[in-house]
């Protein structure tokens, strides 16, 4: 492919401490730079050993984003996609795991002709290669390069040293953008400047200074402390941008446009906008976001909970945002509240205290800890009939418990939970207990996008046609979503749970092995659904996903 004349690359760096918002100010760059008419592409480098986020514990990291490709990513990607309402590929993804894997096969090939390969500049170039790589591959006028991590961290210094050769080579193309926290210590009363001061000094001891300052803090920035943050900063007071908390990370990008951060950047990095900024339609979400009349009520029913003493609903990110575009798009307002399946299991919460909630979810998950709880659970939605959505995990569960409770299979169970169940109506399939007997784990589930032939007259069919999905000239519909999993409906029991009146609606058009959607028939209950995919990941602002719009919907006709 031939090289992309006039890259131009925003590398965003954090500053004082993580979790502030780093990746939402990207992703809010992004988006009001692709309001001004340019092509712009999101990239993050998360600076751990890891080839992928596929093998980390959600606790630790929080959600694994799976894009079209099948690579599994930071959740920051998932925001990403959100904001720029379009799918991001695998070049606009990178760790240090990625690089060094690399750089590492290329030596062990005489790639590098014999030389001694060292951190300088091989890694470093590979970096650049990469970051350059994506730019090509997107076509993009912009590359926003989110930098994991906080200035400082010994783990990401590579990726500021390859960013700096980059502004080295050229100033013009080039810029920095540091998010950093200004705090408002409770016995104070006062915002303090000196940790952003400090963070900017350690960040020019790498040979970088921050272009623009995104001064995140619980409250708007004043004047003086602005003209503060100029001085000792060295950066000039209107590219000093108050970013305050708000009610929804959807906010961010008009509240940037107030302080015309798009003209600020586009002036910065020599670029001509194609047109004023409009961001009409976001903002028409946006306002959804805050002016829902009524509520529905949603319970979670989970294990990835449990952080020391608080919650991390980062576990379950995009199902959080799913549920968000939908209710919005419905003009109801959604109250989550998160239900330990553990505690269901443990007996420490009665099943019958979800009555208070208008739809249940069980979202994905691995692993035994509160599956009876779940099953408990989904048995309730089914016979109370609640609405119910599952997700991978919660529609393998969903199967076993109407196997058991209704198609008669004493005992029948999942194989990831027990092996030697009597009757393993969720089982894995002969090519993957290969790769599982080899210890071969990472990045070889199913992942990625698949598609799915929709069954005629079913409510999964009915929710994307009402979305806008289309018959093929032979009528059927097919559709498209991703998936991260290792475990299917075992074909052997299919047509005993069809019998018993469980309808797969949705199959692979591949593998006549793979059951992708399975639900209950209106007439019997109003909304009971499971798929194997995570439609969670599909679902955008400006586009909500059918399935989840679909749960929404039937949970509000129960509140009514």
């Amino acid at each position: 492919m031939a090289k992309k004349r006039n890259r131009k690359f925003i590398f965003v760096i954090g500053g004082v401490m993580s979790a502030v918002g780093k990746g939402i100010a990207a992703a809010s760059i992004g988006k009001i730079l692709s309001a001004r008419g340019l092509s712009v592409n999101l990239v993050k480098i998360d600076p751990y050993l890891n080839v992928d986020a596929g093998t980390m514990n959600p606790i630790e990291h929080g959600e694994v984003f799976v894009l079209d490709s099948g690579l599994e990513t930071d959740q920051d990607m998932g925001n990403y996609e959100r904001f720029l309402n379009r799918d991001l590929g695998p070049a606009d993804y990178m760790t240090s795991g990625m690089v060094y894997a690399s750089v590492i096969a290329r030596e062990r090939n005489l790639g590098y002709g014999g030389k001694c390969v060292e951190t300088i500049p091989h890694v470093r170039d590979e970096v650049v290669n990469r970051l350059e790589r994506a730019a090509d591959t997107s076509g993009s006028d912009v590359s926003v390069v989110e930098v994991g991590g906080t200035v400082g961290d010994f783990q990401n210094q590579m990726f500021i040293e390859a960013a700096r050769v980059m502004h080295l080579k050229d100033q013009g193309s080039v810029i920095f953008v540091m998010v950093s926290y200004l705090p408002v210590p409770g016995t104070v009363g006062e915002m303090k400047t000196k940790p952003t001061q400090n963070a900017v000094r350690l960040l020019n001891s790498y040979g970088v200074q921050p272009d623009i300052i995104l001064a995140r803090s619980t409250h708007a920035l004043d004047k003086k402390r602005k003209e503060k943050l100029a001085i000792w900063c060295n950066v000039s007071p209107e590219n000093i941008i108050s970013a305050p908390d708000v009610e929804s990370i959807y906010d961010v990008p008009l509240n940037f446009e107030r302080d015309k951060l798009s003209d600020i950047l586009l002036k910065l990095l020599k670029k001509r906008p194609r047109g004023e900024s409009d961001l009409t339609e976001w903002k028409h979400f946006a306002d959804h976001a805050h002016n829902g009349k009524r509520e529905v009520k949603i319970g979670i029913v989970g294990k990835y909970f449990d952080t020391g003493d608080f919650v991390l609903s980062d576990a379950y990110l995009s199902v959080i945002e799913a549920i968000k575009f939908s209710s919005y798009e419905l003009g109801v307002r959604p109250k989550i509240d998160w239900i330990n399946a553990k505690d269901i299991q443990e007996g420490k919460l009665n099943v019958t205290s979800l009555s208070q909630y208008d739809g249940i979810i069980v979202p994905g998950g691995f692993g035994e800890t509160g599956i009876e709880g779940k099953i408990s659970a989904i048995k309730w939605a089914r016979e109370s009939r609640t609405p119910y959505l599952g997700l991978c995990y919660g529609m393998q569960l969903m199967t076993v418990e109407y196997a058991r409770n209704v198609a008669g299979l004493e005992g029948a169970n999942t194989t990831e939970i027990n092996p030697k169940t009597k009757h393993p109506v969720i089982d894995i399939l002969p090519e993957q207990k290969e790769l599982m007997a080899k210890k071969n784990y990472g990045g070889t589930m199913r992942l990625g996008a698949y598609p799915c032939d929709l069954v005629e007259g079913t409510i999964a069919r009915e929710a994307y046609v009402s979305a806008g999905a289309s018959a093929k000239a032979d009528g059927i519909v097919t559709i498209s979503d991703r998936h991260r999993h290792r475990y299917e409906v075992n074909p052997d029991y299919i047509e005993r749970l069809e019998t018993a009146g469980l309808v797969f609606s949705g199959r692979s058009p591949k593998d006549e092995r793979l059951m992708e959607i399975a639900e209950l028939p209106r007439s019997v209950h109003p909304f009971m659904l499971g798929t194997q995919f995570h439609p969670e990941l599909r679902a955008r602002p400006l586009s909500p996903h059918p399935l989840f719009t679909a749960f929404i919907k039937a949970a509000i006709g129960r509140k009514q």
